[in-house]
């Protein structure tokens, strides 16, 4: 019987004697050495001595040493000098003295030079390394220190050399910043954008950030990152950004939203950072959000960063799948709430205890995966939150999770069954210790803390191979491109022993089959501590070294003897043939292996095991012994790279009987394999370049394979679905699971197929009809046996079939599947006669799509998944669970929704009928009884149906009276004036609407609405005669294009409604505009003369407001040479500002109209970017036929500076004095041969009254 082995990963060495840290010491300089310094460097402090010192040198020398290395951290070079004459050039008279060099620039220290701690800070004080009218270099820890004191820091990280235009930008920022007299102290002014502007090349810190391409601008704002995406060259727009995210910070109290770059940022650099991840427009979501406003500054006073994001990849990393959910991060490391997120004062209270608590983190799976992946150091315990001994132990660990913090080790924990058994954990609670993503299992006490920590610090500490599971080593097989593995004989009594011994059995053909003994232990323990003394010269070449004492897993690779080291790379392992107890031969062996190009040399197992895995393999079938095979080996070994590169695994065997089972009789012999089915070479293998053309034709091309007669009886008795001739429907039987191979075996034809003649193909036909026959269901249907289907075919039974689909989900050669699968063989009859199909899917990629553990049984009805939960070997239980999920799906219903999902639907969904109802309703329950026998009808149609109560969402449209049905196309709702109880007319009704394309009807009620809530609504009243028919034709032509400007087209047949917007003799067409109307005088049977009309800007103007366009009706606007007109870009979205400045705006729309400038506004982030707005809110005005717009880089908030600039950009010559600033004005000035400015400050009280008499004389 086949045993588990386990492979062992080598990553340990000897212990390398602990060496003394070298005494820090302030380096002897000359007088031309420090010259140089001083010009090299923008920090250099100098410890002048000489002979005679006032108070003892040498003591002061020795209390400054010790800061030394502090110095260094933040780029300060200190040097001490004995140069009395160079000493007096720097105003230097008396000994000792310390003199700090900025910029070239010397600073005399004045204290005490005996308090080390005063001049470390003197010399590392943001002011004192701060350099006037200059972006200084920082690095990361100067960084550090500028971001923890400073509310606004702007940073250019940037790469070795910053391009020149950018550069450039970063200087004016600063130069514009300095003018503003805001570079030291923040005033209120709207300049005052940051308290520093420093730049950094540090491509790992950068990396640390998340941050993609360099140079890029990250604003810190109260240490919270938020990275610029414009166009760094563009100084103005990156100025007005500064200056936005700046006024943005000192808005109100609300939580910040962050995307997933800005959220990624702040979890590397924010100790303790709350997010609350939320979905838009969900209820929970908003309610949530509400009340936890609340306590945003309670958190800030704590030290507790809060922000909100609604970034669903950044959820879905975190393993967050329902929203709201709170996470808090602490030095990185997340833990979930799982309380009342609408209880604020418990939220806080939770916050503050993990603020001050020393709680082991609570984390997801795809939390624990980001963590391994990302930290060195990471100790896990999986647990089991109900069982009583996990509580225990938990108890005791807490105990050292600071001292895990201190010697950085990241401790969690985690209660997921599922993400134990990847990592072969079958009893809770486990401690798992990773390094550099490498586990190693803890197996003593978990009840002795002392211990565990003990074991952890010695893991961080010593180098040490390290013990894996067999589900860790197939782990990092997956994972490491380059894997030793020390396969070890387990110990006598041990879980491994006892495991093995169990299922050891006499007759076994393999030599682990003998007695398992002490003696073959101690020679693996041997072998262990030879290996370890190369542990460390395996990770200077990235060699990963584990080790394992697993005999089934020594089995599955073909290993006979053991101990054994095997070596893995990108997946394809080799075994090591020498002396195990000669390290530095076993060293040069790996290391030659990570650097050579030789073809790998593998056993029959773990070629089966490369085939399963690797999609494209090829195996050189070869006899050692041979010296032909071994110079054809020479040629082929050529072209190893070149595979590697196409994604061709090439590997060789010597083994006869392995051939044999192929067909294969000659050696040597290529052969091919594809999704594991084999095509065999038949060229000649010295031909080295015709081989790799064969190999590449086979992987890139759609070839039916040719096969042997023993493969083609493999291949049918591995397969379900073999078909057997050639055609050009290859690729298609792939996708379905169907193996397609040609072979030239008649006999076995006539045997197994009954065909006489040849070449045959069962039932052929033309292509087409070949391909439906062979992926027909009841071609598909295997008698007697649940059906083996790919990702493919599962998804076409779920698709296609009427009946009920069950899918039992498993991994290949899992001897728990198989016992499975053989219970649900029994059930299978009774399934198919309740009208279920009962299929089996291996496929790992289908698995993870609908997001199941394997093994798992999951029922699928429309599609939707539900994964069965109860014991999967209980066959009467699973079946009577089918049978119920069967009678369930039987009793449809429609679906019940509410608030922010319905308006969602309406929102996204084509079409949509909504049955609105209210409690009072005596017989609604009898006419959705009616309607729930039309709801499949309507799927099949293509409408979804659904069902609400929110009466508030009816009200909105008009609806006062229940039960109503209303159908909604492209979010217009069109309302059923039938019989609710005939669900045939409901459903022949909304078909109908839903073909017809004609002008929407509506009724008085809905008229009255409309005009209330919409923008822009163009209202066809007429009446029932041939006239208004012939006039309809026409405006049907253009009711698609209206709505392309945002125009809302109806038609009415209502009389009163017509009259009362003076149309006494209907038809007749009225344009509303924001509730007001005016009406069309125009040829009704003139359709563009109408559309133009409607589409006119002058008509679409609307008063009192700043109408809202689409991008439709701004190139109408920008169309017109004679016209000016200003736009306001803005977002409804995640933009505190915008609001605002548009109450600004409305101010001075009746103002810009009088001066012929009509204001408009538009939500179109890229519409913006297309005239070089990178920062919303912004205003830019179009000048008629001038080709650029102008972009206003003044302050969004003063309505009057902003019709000043208005005004003075349509009219040049107007008397309004232009206002400058910054490099705009710099630039007037350049270019101007005489020019006045009259410069003047918004606190100065008589400033107001001399610019309105400068502006007489303008």
């Amino acid at each position: 019987m086949w045993v588990p082995l386990l492979l062992l990963l080598l990553a340990v060495g000897a212990p390398a004697d602990a060496k003394k840290k070298e005494e820090a010491v302030i380096e002897e300089v000359g007088a031309k050495q420090l010259e140089q310094l001083v010009e090299q460097h923008d920090y250099v402090a100098v410890f002048w001595y000489g002979r005679r010192c006032k108070i003892d040198c040498d003591a002061v020398l020795t209390e400054l040493e010790t800061i030394d290395d502090d110095t260094d951290k933040f780029g300060v070079q200190f040097v001490k000098i004995n140069d009395k004459k160079l000493a007096k050039k720097y105003g230097i008279s008396e000994f000792p003295a310390l003199t700090y060099f900025r910029n070239k620039e010397p600073i005399k220290y004045e204290g005490d030079l005996m308090n080390e701690d005063e001049v470390l800070e003197f010399l590392t004080s943001l002011d004192a390394m701060e350099l006037p009218d200059q972006i200084e270099e920082v690095n990361a820890k100067i960084l550090d220190k500028i971001v923890e004191e400073q509310p606004y820091v702007a940073v250019f990280f940037s790469p070795v050399t910053l391009p020149g235009a950018i550069l450039q930008t970063s200087r004016a920022a600063v130069s514009a910043s300095a003018r503003s007299r805001s570079w030291r102290t923040l005033t209120t002014r709207p300049t005052s954008w940051a308290s520093r502007f420093v730049k950094i090349n540090d491509e790992a810190l950068a990396d640390e950030y998340s941050l993609d391409s360099l140079p890029t601008l990250v604003y810190y704002r109260n240490r919270i990152p938020i990275v610029y995406d414009g166009d760094l060259t563009k100084e103005e727009d990156v100025l007005d950004w500064l200056v936005q995210n700046k006024s943005t910070g000192d808005d109100d109290d609300e939580i910040e939203d962050v995307s997933e770059t800005m959220l990624e940022a702040m979890i590397d650099s924010v100790d303790y950072l709350a997010v609350l991840f939320y979905q838009e427009d969900d209820e929970d979501s908003e309610a949530a959000l509400a009340e936890l406003e609340n306590i945003d500054d309670e958190c800030d006073d704590r030290g507790i960063h809060f922000v909100k994001t609604d970034d669903e990849d950044a959820a879905r990393s975190y393993g967050i799948e329902e929203f709201p959910t709170l996470v808090y991060f602490e030095k990185e490391i997340p833990n979930i709430y799982d309380g009342d997120l609408t209880d604020e004062d418990e939220v806080l209270a939770w916050l503050i205890h993990q603020l001050e608590s020393d709680e082991i983190e609570d984390v997801t799976d795809e939390m624990l995966d980001k963590l391994i992946k990302e930290e060195s150091h990471v100790a896990v315990l999986f647990y089991d939150e109900n069982d009583k001994k996990s509580q225990r132990v938990l108890v005791e660990l807490e105990n050292i999770d600071d001292d895990c913090d201190k010697n950085r080790i990241v401790f969690v924990k985690i209660d997921n069954d599922d993400e134990a058994k990847e990592y072969g954990i079958e009893e809770t609670p486990t401690l798992v210790y990773f390094e550099d993503g490498v586990p190693s299992v803890y197996d003593g006490d978990l009840m002795k803390e002392e211990e565990v920590l003990a074991w952890l610090l010695d893991q961080v500490e010593n180098e040490m191979i390290e013990d894996v599971t067999d589900e860790m080593l197939d782990k990092l097989i997956d994972g490491t491109g380059h894997l030793a593995c020390s396969v070890l004989r387990p110990a006598v009594g041990s879980h491994a022993y006892t495991a093995a011994a169990s299922q050891l059995i006499p007759s076994a053909p393999s030599p682990l089959a003998r007695p398992l003994d002490d003696k073959g232990q101690k020679k693996s323990q041997k072998v262990l501590v030879e290996l370890e003394n190369i542990d460390d010269e395996c990770d200077e070449h990235g060699i990963v070294f584990v080790k394992i004492d697993n005999t089934e897993e020594a089995i599955e690779y073909g290993i006979e003897q053991l101990p054994t080291l095997v070596y893995f790379e990108n997946e394809i392992p080799s075994i090591y043939d020498g002396d195990l107890m000669n390290e530095e031969e076993v060293l040069a062996w790996l290391v030659r292996q990570v650097s050579s190009d030789e073809i790998e040399d593998v056993t029959d197992e773990m070629l089966d095991k490369i085939i399963e895995r690797n999609p494209y393999v090829a195996a050189v079938f070869y006899d050692k012994d041979d010296k032909q095979d071994l110079n054809t080996l020479v040629e082929l070994e050529n072209i190893d790279d070149e595979c590697d590169k196409h994604g061709i695994v090439f590997v060789k065997i010597d083994n006869d009987e392995e051939a044999k089972e192929y067909g294969i009789e000659e050696l040597p012999t290529l052969v091919y394999f594809e999704n594991q089915i084999p095509s065999i070479y038949e060229g000649d293998l010295n031909d080295e370049n015709q081989v790799l053309e064969w190999l590449v034709e086979q992987k890139e091309s759609s070839t039916i394979e040719e096969v042997t007669d023993e493969i083609l009886d493999d291949l049918v008795k591995d397969h379900g679905y073999v078909a057997v001739y050639y055609k050009n429907i290859d690729d298609e039987t792939d996708e379905h699971g169907i193996i397609f191979v040609t072979t030239e075996d008649t006999g076995f034809a006539k045997s197994s197929a009954g065909i006489k003649k040849f070449p045959a193909l069962v039932r052929s036909q033309t292509e087409e009809a070949v391909l439906k026959w062979l992926t027909d269901d009841k071609t598909l249907e295997l008698p007697d046996q649940i059906e083996e289907v790919n990702g493919r075919m599962l998804k076409k039974f779920i698709d296609d079939d009427s009946d009920d689909v069950v899918a039992f989900f498993y991994k290949k050669k899992d001897k728990n599947a198989d016992a499975i699968l053989a219970e649900l063989e029994h059930i299978d009859d009774d399934t198919e006669r309740a009208g279920i199909t009962f299929v089996k899917c291996s496929d790992s990629l289908a698995a993870k799509q609908y997001q199941v553990t394997r093994p798992a049984i999951v029922f699928f009805h429309n599609d939707k998944p539900v994964v069965y939960k109860g014991d999967l070997k209980d066959e009467d239980k699973l079946l009577e669970w089918l049978m119920e999920m069967k009678d369930t799906v039987a009793d449809d219903v429609i679906e019940e929704v509410k608030g922010a999902q319905l308006q969602k639907m309406v929102d996204e969904l084509d079409y949509l009928v909504v049955f609105f109802y209210d409690e009072k309703c005596k017989n609604c329950d009898a006419i959705l009884a009616e309607l729930e026998n039309i709801d499949d009808e309507a799927d099949d149609a293509g409408i979804h149906f659904v069902k609400t109560m929110d009466t508030a969402f009816a009200k909105s449209l008009g609806i006062h009276t229940f039960p109503t049905v209303v159908y909604f196309e492209d979010s217009v709702p069109i309302v059923y004036n039938g019989e609710l109880t005939d669900e045939n007319s409901v459903l022949d009704w909304a078909i109908k609407v839903k073909d017809d394309d004609s002008i929407e009807e509506i009724d008085r009620p809905t008229l009255l609405s409309l005009i209330d809530s919409e923008d822009y609504l163009a209202v066809y009243f007429y009446v029932d005669n041939s006239e208004s028919s012939s006039v309809l034709k026409y405006m049907e032509m253009i009711d698609d294009e209206a709505a392309e400007y945002g125009i809302r087209f109806v038609k009415i047949n209502d009389k009163l409604m017509a009259k009362k917007y003076g149309f006494r003799d209907p038809p007749g067409l009225a344009y509303f505009r924001k509730g007001k109307h005016i009406k069309f005088d125009g040829d009704l049977y003139d359709e563009e003369e109408i559309l133009d009309w409607l589409t006119n800007p002058d008509n679409m103007e609307l008063t009192d407001a700043i109408e809202k366009i689409n991008r439709k009706m701004f190139a109408r606007l920008v169309e017109r040479t004679d016209h000016y007109f200003a736009v306001f870009f803005y977002t409804e979205k995640n933009c505190k500002q915008c609001e605002k400045v548009l109450q600004e705006l409305e101010h001075i729309d009746d103002e810009a109209g009088a001066a012929g400038i009509d204001f408009v506004k538009i939500d179109d982030m890229e519409l913006a970017r297309q005239y070089g707005v990178f920062a919303l809110p912004a205003v830019v005005l179009f000048r008629g036929d001038e080709a650029d717009p102008v972009i206003y880089a003044g302050d969004l908030k003063n309505e009057e500076r902003i019709l000043e600039w208005l005004l003075v950009e349509k009219n040049p010559g107007s008397e309004v004095i232009e206002e400058l600033s910054g490099q705009e004005l710099q630039k007037q000035i350049d270019i101007s041969d005489a020019i006045a400015v009259y410069f003047y400050n918004d606190s100065c009280a008589d400033c107001a009254i001399i610019l309105q008499e400068l502006e007489n004389i303008d």
